[in-house]
């Protein structure tokens, strides 16, 4: 007797070339599979409707949760307009300014947070700006709090996931009520953290570096 499997998909049209045997198609981004973070309720009915797929005796079978819920969009660093900050302009200072609102957030969920992925400590999140600042202007190219199993580009990456759910993770506690739309729109176009990651962004475009070009695609989105 066969495993009887279900689960999300985010791009239905993947889908529907694979063709799983059970799957929901859900009108979320990536790293948001289950909608809008602490809507528990909301979050099991997906996984509810998940696994009501289970009771269909033959496949491939793809339906779409709640079809009257449009798609949300991210909006993207080059798609929003900046707006100088009122707050400050100095990435490295808002950095500590958002340390307070980050640290409730981990508080309030029992320790989790998505940073983490470049290793280095939310702590020294400064001197991870002063790296990217300085690689920006073409001052450095490497930097010594770079672990050793990352390449630069790649420990670049992993420095801007990190600072990005940092930002997010810290917004998110001081104002629980934005939408994730809304927190992509804040990020680009209010903090100076956007600002230079838009600047970073377009130095690797043109590094001479494939690899560093490669990961450019991916930063400022």
């Amino acid at each position: 007797m066969g495993l009887v499997t279900t689960g999300l998909v985010l791009i239905e049209e993947h889908a529907k070339r694979v063709k799983p045997p059970r799957m929901l198609s859900v009108p979320f981004n990536f790293g948001n599979t289950l909608g809008r973070p602490n809507d528990p309720e909301f979050q099991h009915e997906i996984l509810r409707t998940t696994f009501d797929l289970l009771d269909r005796q033959e496949g491939p079978v793809l339906e779409s949760f709640s079809p009257d819920i449009a798609p949300e969009l991210f909006s993207q660093g080059s798609g929003v307009a900046r707006e100088e900050s009122p707050v400050v302009s100095d990435p490295g200072q808002e950095v500590d300014l958002r340390r307070p609102f980050y640290e409730r957030w981990v508080q309030q969920n029992h320790g989790r947070t998505a940073v983490g992925v470049s290793t280095i400590s939310q702590t020294d999140f400064k001197l991870v700006i002063k790296f990217l600042e300085d690689f920006t202007e073409n001052e450095e190219s490497d930097t010594p709090i770079r672990p050793n199993q990352f390449s630069v580009a790649h420990f670049i990456r992993y420095c801007v996931d990190d600072l990005k759910a940092y930002y997010f993770e810290s917004k998110m506690s001081e104002d629980p009520e934005l939408s994730i739309t809304q927190l992509h729109e804040w990020l680009w176009a209010e903090t100076a953290l956007g600002s230079l990651i838009m600047r970073l962004a377009e130095r690797m475009r043109s590094d001479d570096n494939n690899e560093v070009k490669a990961v450019a695609f991916g930063i400022a989105r």
